[in-house]
């Protein structure tokens, strides 16, 4: 990329898209932001975006759009898709059409094999993939409450022929306080899985239960499921062959302990009787166990509760 400034498009402005956009902005990169909440994009407009809590910034944004068509008219050299899983493909679709050999495209999503999806649009050595440590909770549309980093962020060129893209982001990033580690495709499953497991273990379970991570790992009663989930995942993925930190479960507990006292993306969806990513979770933990033939008892019921309790919430017409 040389000496260029780096143009980005953020597609999805939730939490991730948010902090994102600020970081990078900050970090000198042209940023467009896009969002289909016109409502969202005009308080935007007004009043800029503004992060809470672990990190305290604010700015503002010269190209504000609220359709896909109107960011890709824009032009960018890399296109960070940070809408939720179950959303990714109607985006896609749509972003396909901008379809050039200069194009990248970064998945920030969570969610197991959710890469898939974007093999199906892009050829691979356009393809980035971000692990994200960090989490927030919007306390306005515009205002996003960061409420932990577990440093590092991992990213990667997910067949590794483009790291210098990824290593370029991973820079940037870190250039502004939010350290991102460029690494091969490889250890990058890894990470994938690693997060997977640490919101497998605790999102549903708070959904479920309405409490917050803090008050679901003081709770004798609920700690102990979450410990349960955690070897109950682990099993699944050592199978499959991912490789661990040691002592990887005593590393996830500590996260969990540290996480602070937010509701977690999937608890805050069930909440508000949204659809979650449950299936790219605790779905995705269940159906490599049955690749494996390792029953996962816990991963299918609160896949299961989850996805029973947001189809009543829906048909109630909770929004």
């Amino acid at each position: 990329m040389g000496a260029k400034k780096l143009k980005i498009g953020i597609i999805g402005l939730g939490s991730v898209g948010l902090i994102l956009a600020v970081h990078l902005k900050e970090a000198g990169c042209e940023v467009a932001i896009c969002d289909y909440d016109k409502d969202k994009m005009n308080l935007i407009r007004q009043d800029g975006v503004k992060l809470i809590g672990h990190y305290q910034k604010s700015c503002f944004f010269d190209y504000n759009y609220s359709s896909v068509q109107e960011l890709l008219d824009h032009g960018v050299d890399v296109i960070i898709s940070a809408v939720k899983s179950y959303r990714v493909e109607t985006i896609l679709n749509q972003v396909e059409k901008y379809q050039h050999n200069n194009v990248y495209v970064m998945c920030a999503q969570n969610g197991i094999d959710i890469t898939n999806q974007y093999i199906s649009h892009f050829n691979e050595s356009q393809l980035l993939r971000m692990v994200i440590n960090f989490a927030g909770v919007l306390n306005a549309p515009n205002v996003s409450n960061v409420t932990f980093f577990a440093p590092p962020n991992y990213i990667a060129s997910i067949n590794d022929s483009n790291p210098e893209i990824s290593s370029k982001i991973a820079e940037l990033l870190s250039s502004v306080g939010m350290d991102t580690k460029n690494i091969d495709s490889f250890s990058l499953t890894n990470h994938v899985w690693e997060k997977m497991i640490l919101i497998a273990s605790i999102s549903p379970l708070c959904g479920i239960s309405n409490l917050n991570i803090k008050e679901a790992m003081s709770n004798s009663e609920t700690l102990e499921i979450v410990e349960q989930l955690i070897f109950e995942s682990l099993e699944v993925a050592k199978a499959e062959g991912v490789k661990f930190r040691d002592n990887i479960s005593r590393l996830l507990l500590r996260s969990l302990k540290n996480a602070g006292t937010h509701l977690p993306s999937i608890a805050v969806d069930m909440l508000n009787g949204r659809e979650t990513e449950i299936d790219y979770i605790n779905g995705k933990i269940v159906e490599y166990g049955r690749k494996h033939y390792i029953q996962t008892p816990l991963n299918l019921i609160f896949t299961n509760l989850v996805k029973a309790i947001t189809k009543k919430s829906n048909s109630n017409g909770i929004k």
